[in-house]
Formats: C-alpha cells, structure tokens, sequence
C-alpha cells in the first residue's frame, strides 16, 4: 500500500506548495534530530522529509494523487501494465498470469549515499561549555578523476548487452498455476542497466573512492549522554557520485570524578565533620561553570540532608537555562578519640541528657527531623 504522504505532514490533497512548506516547517522545528533525539523522531523526520519532498515534485505528487507510490521500486521505473506503482499488485498479476512486460526499470547508476554514524566521547566541562571537535571519518568521497561518473578519459557507459538496459532478466517456470514469470535483478549490469567497459582508473567505476578526513564537530552547550548532532551531507558519496548521506556524531559523557548529571541538574556529596554539621561551616565546591562554590551548612545539619544552589547546574540544551546543584551532606562521625575527646562528648551527652532510643514510624510522619531513614526508603521505593 501506498504511503499516505498528505496524511504524514498532516494537509489535505489540495494543500498548495506554501501550505506544504509551512507543515513541514513546524514539523521539522520539533522532529529535527538537533533539537529532538529520540530515535522515532528522527525516523518520523526522515518520513516528513521525503513526504515533502515528493509532494513539492509536480510529477511525483502526479503519481500519488493517481494511488501509487514514486518512492517504491514498482513504480520508479514506469515499467508498463496497467497495476504498476499501485504497492506492488502488477507484479502478482505479472507473476501468476505473464501479464505486461513485468519490468521495473533500471535501479540508476547514480544514488544518494548513506548515513554515517560516529561517536565522541566529551568529559562534563565539554557537555556544559559546548566545544569544536576535530574528529577523523574513514568514508566515501567523490572520486576526483572521474568526478562521479566511473568512466575513464571521453568514454560513457554502454547499454547492457544482458538485459538490454532494462535492468533485470526474467525466467518463465512451470508450476501448479501454470507458467510463472519471475524477475531478478540482472547479473552482468546489477540492475542498473548500464555496463562501463572503460572503467575510472582510481575508483573501478563506482565513481567514488574512501578516503580519511578531518571535520570540524561544532559541540552546543548542554548536550548530553546520547545525543546526537546532525552534520548535512557530511556522510558517503553515494554510488555513481550521488548525493552525499548525513554524519550523526553521537556523545558520550565521559563519568565525573565528583558530579553525577541528572538531566540539567547536577548532584555531588559533601562531607561534614560531626561538630560542623551541628554548629554550621561553609563548604566549598568547585562546580563545573562557576568555579569555588560555597554552600552553607546550617547548624543541626542532619545525616542526607540535601543542599541546593538554585542555577547552579547544566546549562538546558539550546536555551542557556541551567538546572541546580545539590550536595548531599556526608556527616563524619569519629571513630578515633583520646581521652579528652571522650571527656567532651561524655559531658555534652549530659548536659543534653539524650538517650539512644528506638523511634517508630508513626513518630517519623509527624515530620520530626525532616524524616527519618523510613521515610526516606519509602521514597527511594516508591521512586523505581
């Protein structure tokens, strides 16, 4: 079956070239993979494109609007009965009963090259400044000699003597339905219905050559694990010297010795000497953007109390709006003391007259201590 190409860009059948272009504008805006990664946008963003690409052709959108499909193999190549370009139904009719001619056309010698896909790996400063990458591809590039064509000197290409220029070469078997026409792609010219007998010296013929380049990755700020930047006809030549494919340079975040990223919001732990956390200290961190920070700790700091520095964190991709810092307080407790330490704690432990005791959930809910170590399982559990 046909692709429905109206219904992907989301216009009707009489949309004119401007409505076509403002959908395919809006769609792309939230679908393009700079600004989107998810994998089934970049797919949806691949069908948008070829949608308007056809629908912008006069006589590709003829041929839609007539129920067939110019980007299906069945119907590029024009190949005569009456069910050709409608999904394929031609060739059933073709096979079974020998109807028509059965071809499809030659494939074309010249066609669009492949994505490319490679990656580099940034450590979290790279992530949150943005940065230009020097990276090496190892790809195909147009052949210099030949300029594309695969011919040596003056010559041109010839018509294949095998399948004279149709592309393919069918074989008519007998079976329980009688006489079966099958078709296949032509094994002296591989479909494409042109031979080279005087091929390119450099590329053999292929019209293209690989070779080992340098490109310039321009990194925007705030990019994240995963993510991937989209380089235009920055990918291999295709055969014949076609239109080059895309590059997608894919980042991977190198871990921190000190921050874990969560999104746009950055998380490190702190660690508190007991005395500290109960009569207050200044912490300083050195964050990623801001160089030293200082976070206060606020006398009868408890044990996973989290401190946050609103702004502080990942700048948001392609917005500059940052996530936060949080520190979460490690309270040292110590397990060395001389005698005088032990003299200290035992006359503080007097004078605040505290005994260990057991406290029960009930007392935790009542909001005590900002919650206890139950609380904070139930959230913990109640987060996966």
């Amino acid at each position: 079956m046909a692709r429905d190409y109206y219904g992907l860009l989301g216009v009707t059948k009489d949309a004119s070239d401007a409505e076509l272009k403002r959908a395919y504008r809006k769609l792309a805006r939230e679908l393009h993979p700079d600004i989107n990664p998810d994998e089934q946008a970049q797919a949806m963003f691949k069908e948008i494109s070829v949608a308007y690409e056809v629908l912008t052709d006069p006589e590709k959108r003829r041929i839609v609007d007539l129920g067939g499909d110019p980007m299906e193999s069945a119907g590029a190549g024009g190949g005569g009965g009456g069910f050709a370009g409608f999904g394929g139904l031609g060739d059933v009719f073709e096979a079974f009963f020998g109807g028509g001619t059965g071809s499809r056309g030659p494939i074309g010698r010249v066609r669009p090259g492949s994505d490319s896909l490679l990656r580099v790996r940034l450590d979290l400063t790279e992530c949150a400044t943005g940065v230009t990458k020097q990276v090496t591809v190892d790809t195909a590039i147009l052949c210099d000699r030949c300029q594309g064509r695969g011919t040596h000197g003056d010559s041109r290409p010839s018509s294949c003597d095998t399948c004279g220029g149709r592309g393919e070469v069918q074989s008519v078997q007998r079976s329980l339905l009688g006489q079966v026409m099958t078709s296949r792609p032509c094994p002296t010219c591989r479909g494409v219905g042109e031979v080279i007998l005087d091929p390119c010296h450099s590329c053999g013929g292929d019209g293209r050559v690989r070779a080992r380049r340098e490109i310039s990755v321009k990194v925007p700020a705030g990019v994240g694990e995963g993510m991937r930047i989209r380089l235009a006809a920055q990918g291999e030549v295709g055969p014949g010297g076609g239109p080059a494919g895309d590059l997608y340079v894919e980042v991977h975040e190198k871990p921190h010795d000190i921050f874990v990223r969560d999104g746009d919001d950055l998380h490190c732990t702190i660690d508190v000497p007991m005395v500290d956390a109960a009569l207050g200290a200044t912490v300083t961190v050195d964050a990623i953007l801001d160089g030293p920070t200082e976070f206060t700790v606020a006398a009868g700091t408890q044990p996973g109390s989290v401190l946050t520095l609103r702004g502080h964190g990942m700048p948001h991709l392609r917005s500059g709006v940052r996530g936060d810092l949080h520190a979460h307080v490690n309270v040292l407790v110590p397990t060395r003391l001389d005698p005088r330490d032990v003299e200290l704690l035992t006359e503080l432990k007097h004078n605040r007259g505290e005994d260990t005791a057991v406290t029960s959930t009930q007392t935790e809910a009542s909001g005590h201590n900002g919650g206890g170590i139950f609380s904070r399982l139930r959230e913990t559990f109640s987060g996966r």
